[in-house]
């Protein structure tokens, strides 16, 4: 069995499409990697590997990214609440209890929720320009983006 092998994966969370790419073995301790905006797992794409051979890893697109579904701002609420319930969803489906997760960008906010969620579940945090406060995100601007 190649455990650095990458499979590309689907699960279908709250009724939304979620894409994942997984690697290794899924006895082995869990990492989550959380990307940014307005990239996907995509940027993951040589980490992965990498990992796979002492790791489980998982890395979604999430909601509105990559591959994954994109509804319509009225069809699902684009809040990091509403992407971290999708994230903590899709681990559930896959069995993933315990974690450590490697966030960057625009996935810590959502990273950070997971952890406040449910602490024991969360081994580490490696985060890479991760925000942990909401101010930077002006809604001025995103309310424009999404009336577009």
């Amino acid at each position: 069995m190649n455990l650095s092998a990458v499979h590309h994966r689907t699960a279908t969370v709250n009724g939304l499409e979620v894409f994942y790419r997984e690697a290794g073995d899924p006895q082995a301790p869990a990492v989550v990697l959380l990307h940014g905006f307005p990239t996907s797992s995509h940027m993951f794409r040589g980490l992965i590997p990498a990992l796979a051979d002492r790791y489980h890893v998982i890395a979604p697109d999430h909601i509105g990214f990559g591959q994954s579904a994109m509804p319509t701002p009225r069809e699902f609420p684009y809040t990091f609440d509403a992407l971290t319930e999708v994230t903590a969803g899709l681990l559930k489906q896959l069995g993933v209890e315990r974690f450590a997760m490697y966030v960057q960008d625009y996935g810590a906010p959502i990273g950070w929720r997971l952890a406040l969620q449910d602490p024991q579940s969360v081994t580490a945090i490696i985060t890479q320009n991760g925000n942990g406060y909401e101010e930077g995100f002006v809604k001025p601007f995103w309310d424009a983006v999404f009336a577009y």
